[in-house]
């Protein structure tokens, strides 16, 4: 596939740290990727308030294809109002690190070696969509950010506070104070087709404010980007020109309406070549209503496992090799699918009338859905087609605030969905490793996908009980459950 880089803002060097001071202009400033490890804390996400209103957003769900038009020479027209709501941001986060020192003065030092403090600056872009001051951008732009500016096209600069990010999106939600602001259209990506015109506006490179043009080449791409953090990818591709600094920009339809956030690309080189991926309007709205409206990201849960509908399975079944669907193979017990009456090999069609075709298309969107949502499934049990009604739960252990258990060890509750993409057995339970800060002093210890069973003899089914179990200043005692053994190993906790 060749290799694929994250489009992220762009890191900026710092005078007095290695670089001369002519190249401090943020404007002209070379763009490196903000997949740069993070050595600072997250800007604190805002609380919402006891008076928070839903987001005043301008949504037209119509296709593209509803306005008829003869020959077309020129979008300027339609690419000017964008323009005043595509804004860039700054980020800014303070970096620590450890003095190379000569090696005779480790004697008077021993291993407590001086650190120092430097900047370090990154740039992308954003999209204002609420005249009060929302905006939407990537969760890479600004992650691990001590502080946030936003440049907008008329000039005038606004710091930003995070209201909330989600990393198993790459969308984030940052917040000016500012009114009567330019605002772009949502349109409703589901009704996207490939071959739609698509125009990337953002700040490349730092050179300033560009637009570029090209087409929906794919949709419901997933290619692995998210994969670190277990996300949910459904990304448009397009060949309009992504950059470095194009992160969180706008990508917008031929009438000038938001269908997507740019978010990445592929590339052998970090450059464009025709194929960037934006996160689809849909979820970014649905993440977005969520962060404000209650603080963190709730996503529905149905608690089962499946397998795609195979030849071989449909076959089985007794069902037409052409039938699409996933069959169940797991149901949790006292969930809202054992509450529906799903049972072991049926195969489900659709919910709330949506194709599913695979594990993906079923888990990405029950995540859309909101806890205590009722949903409708067709499925066919024993050959013949059946339609059940199940109210969905929250998704455990997925809000918007730190998994961390240990400094740079980040887990999660053992769900459904990892059980049957690691292929653990039914009897283990726990909570999974989902990423390592390298620097972590725990990362020789830790393996992404590890299951923790217990800590101390305690058994460990979330974050807090497993903190609670820990023992600081002491050696723990840790059973996980990792490439098919049980095995126990000692962790030294300060």
């Amino acid at each position: 596939m060749g290799a694929w880089r994250v489009v992220s803002g762009c890191t900026v060097p710092i005078p007095g740290y290695g670089f001369p001071a002519t190249d401090m202009s943020p404007r002209s400033l070379t763009c490196f990727l903000a997949a740069l490890a993070s050595l600072a804390g997250p800007v604190p996400a805002a609380q919402p308030s006891a008076d928070v209103r839903k987001p005043d957003l301008h949504v037209d769900p119509s296709p593209v294809t509803a306005s008829s038009a003869g020959l077309v020479v020129s979008y300027a027209d339609m690419v000017e109002p964008v323009q005043k709501a595509v804004v860039s941001v700054y980020s800014t986060k303070i970096v620590r690190e450890r003095v190379q020192m000569n090696p005779l003065l480790r004697e008077f030092f021993g291993d407590r070696l001086p650190e120092r403090e430097s900047e370090q600056r990154g740039m992308g872009s954003g999209v204002i969509v609420t005249p009060d001051g929302y905006i939407l951008t990537n969760n890479h732009v600004i992650e691990g950010a001590d502080e946030l500016k936003v440049l907008l096209p008329d000039e005038r600069e606004f710091k930003a506070t995070l209201v909330g990010a989600d990393p198993k999106t790459d969308i984030a939600i940052i917040k000016i104070d500012a009114k009567d602001l330019p605002r772009v259209t949502l349109a409703d990506s589901d009704r996207l087709r490939v071959g739609d015109v698509v125009f990337a506006v953002g700040n490349p490179l730092g050179v300033g404010q560009t637009v570029t043009m090209g087409i929906v080449s794919a949709k419901g791409r997933s290619v692995g980007i998210l994969d670190d953090v277990a996300g949910y990818e459904d990304f448009i591709q397009t060949d309009a020109a992504i950059n470095q600094g194009n992160s969180g920009g706008a990508l917008v339809d031929a009438r000038g309406r938001l269908v997507g956030i740019n978010s990445a690309i592929i590339s052998p080189n970090r450059g464009s070549i025709g194929i960037g991926f934006a996160v689809p309007v849909n979820l970014a709205a649905s993440i977005m209503r969520s962060l404000i409206e209650t603080g963190r990201v709730s996503r529905g849960y149905l608690g089962v496992g499946v397998d795609p509908l195979t030849a071989e399975l449909s076959e089985a079944l007794g069902l037409e090799k052409n039938t699409r669907g996933v069959m169940v193979t797991v149901v949790t017990e006292d969930s809202p699918a054992e509450k529906a009456g799903l049972e072991r090999s049926d195969v489900i069609l659709s919910v709330n009338d949506r194709p599913v075709a695979s594990l993906q298309d079923l888990r990405l969107y029950v995540s859309q859905l909101a806890p205590g949502t009722e949903v409708v499934l067709k499925i066919i049990r024993d050959g013949k087609p059946r339609t059940l009604t199940a109210t969905l739960d929250a998704l455990p252990d997925d809000g918007t605030g730190t998994n961390e258990l240990l400094p740079g060890i980040e887990v999660s509750r053992l769900s459904d969905d990892q059980r049957q993409e690691l292929a653990v057995p039914g009897s283990i339970d726990g909570l999974v490793v989902t990423s390592i800060d390298p620097r972590s002093p725990f990362a020789d210890r830790f393996v992404q996908n590890m299951v923790i069973l217990e800590i101390n003899r305690e058994p460990v089914t979330d974050v807090a009980s497993a903190r609670e179990a820990l023992r600081r200043g002491a050696r723990n005692l840790i059973y996980v459950y990792y490439r098919g053994a049980v095995r126990a190993m000692t962790v030294m906790v300060p």
